[in-house]
């Protein structure tokens, strides 16, 4: 390939969970170092990044028509990189198939973006899907903006290896950051406009580091830690894993004001010969059990959960033991999807796959019953007065979104004598529920 000028703009893409979404921030960081600009809303970008996700089906497919979709109206292209776990899982034949992709890069190397830039600048294509023993975080800059929420990645990998996951193989073994690191980083997102800060990682509960007198501590001990930084209001995490949920972290949900009652806990299966097929590791009954003991010490808790339907091998039966658990929780939000092998998992090869119109019905029971309950909790949350972080504009002229401390989205209007803004903290009583969100009055202007 011939040698290509430098980009001066660019646009990243990201796709699936909230760690893409963090490492989607983290490369706009890096290449914003470079004097790259993010390319104006609606104007071609002469770098694009695509930060895929390789949890759903068809993962790879799908990024081969996003890059598609980027051809230009001559035939040419911009220059484009593919990071992220499928860029991780399948980067050697995306450099096969794709002859517009000039840079691989996986979730573990992409802080050497600037360096495969500068080789892809001379016409070369650069794949780096390396697994260092470093971490990446030491090597990128430093956070220096932020909105109103924050995402804040303090473990990576996972060591579970549940049967139908391909996150052991494309982030790899669990890793904990350091706690000083974590630290430094909080403050500088709060000094870059963070109120919320949500702690991340494939099994955050098990994040574990030493203090600074030199104690190992576990996630409920980073929670206090960062709970004492008096410009941080809020603190949430995700996602947990049942086997890591330590008596410190659960105490710690009724012990600190700033960690928000809201637990996402994924099971995955209401039956325990299917959880140990997914090599699960956990039962029914002790999941249950995790619940009521959080319940215990924070009534108010708002549930959240994962559920795969049509694990190999599931019958009737098993799948109405998960529609059984589903109504004894009363999840006040859930993510649930048909299970779809993933290459190289010892689910894909399972007997017994279960047929595809099997699936699309058990989807839809399922979704029904958790769309009664999320709806049923916003109904009971009326007549409540909380408060709200503005995150951003609504469509109306003087309408506001938010957050409430149980993670539903809220939209409301100024009130007389005073306006809202970006990034406050203000009083609302929640007044009418919808199934996806609440509208809320204002009693407390916060610029009265």
């Amino acid at each position: 390939m011939r040698p290509t000028p430098s980009p001066k703009t660019y646009r990243v893409k990201s796709f699936g969970c909230q760690m893409n979404v963090y490492d989607g921030d983290r490369m706009a960081e890096v290449l914003a170092e470079q004097g790259i600009a993010p390319a104006p809303e609606g104007e071609e970008a002469d770098l694009v990044v695509l930060n895929t996700c390789h949890i759903r089906e068809k993962a790879a497919e799908k990024v081969y028509s996003d890059i598609g979709r980027l051809r230009r109206e001559d035939g040419s292209s911009p220059l484009i990189a593919v990071a992220g776990c499928v860029a991780q899982a399948e980067g050697e034949e995306i450099m096969a198939r794709a002859p517009a992709v000039r840079m691989v890069v996986g979730p573990q190397a992409y802080h050497r973006l600037p360096e495969m830039l500068a080789e892809a600048g001379q016409g070369k294509r650069v794949t780096d899907t390396d697994m260092p023993a470093e971490t990446k975080f030491g090597a990128l800059p430093q956070r220096r903006r932020s909105g109103p929420s924050a995402f804040l990645t303090v473990q990576e990998g996972c060591d579970k290896f549940c049967t139908y996951c391909v996150v052991p193989y494309t982030r790899g073994a669990e890793v904990s950051r350091p706690f000083s690191a974590l630290l430094e980083e909080a403050q500088k997102l709060l000094e870059a406009g963070a109120k919320e800060i949500t702690l991340l990682g494939q099994n955050v509960n098990a994040w574990t580091g030493e203090d600074a007198k030199g104690r190992v501590i576990g996630l409920d001990g980073l929670i206090r830690e960062l709970a004492g930084l008096p410009d941080l209001k809020r603190i949430r995490y995700t996602t947990s894993h049942p086997n890591d949920m330590t008596d410190g972290l659960i105490a710690a949900h009724g012990e600190i004001d700033k960690l928000m009652p809201y637990l996402h806990l994924p099971v995955q299966a209401g039956n325990d010969r299917v959880l140990k097929a997914m090599n699960r590791s956990h039962t029914v009954e002790s999941y249950l059990r995790i619940l009521d003991r959080v319940r215990a010490v924070r009534p108010d808790i708002a549930l959240s959960g994962d559920f795969i339907v049509g694990f190999p091998g599931e019958t009737e039966a098993e799948f109405e033991d998960t529609l059984k658990l589903v109504d004894s929780v009363g999840y006040a939000q859930a993510f649930s999807f048909k299970y779809s092998p993933r290459p190289g998992t010892p689910a894909a090869t399972m007997d017994s796959q279960v047929p595809a119109e099997a699936m699309d019905e058990r989807l839809q029971r399922l979704q029904a019953a958790l769309n009664r309950d999320q709806l049923a909790f916003n109904r009971k949350s009326v007549g409540k007065h909380c408060e709200i972080l503005v995150e951003r504009k609504g469509k109306h002229p003087g309408q506001w979104l938010g957050k409430s401390p149980w993670l539903q989205s809220v939209h409301f209007a100024d009130e007389p004598g005073g306006e809202a803004a970006i990034g406050d903290i203000v009083t609302v009583e929640l007044a009418e529920a919808g199934p996806n969100s609440l509208r809320g009055t204002l009693l407390q202007p916060a610029h009265a």
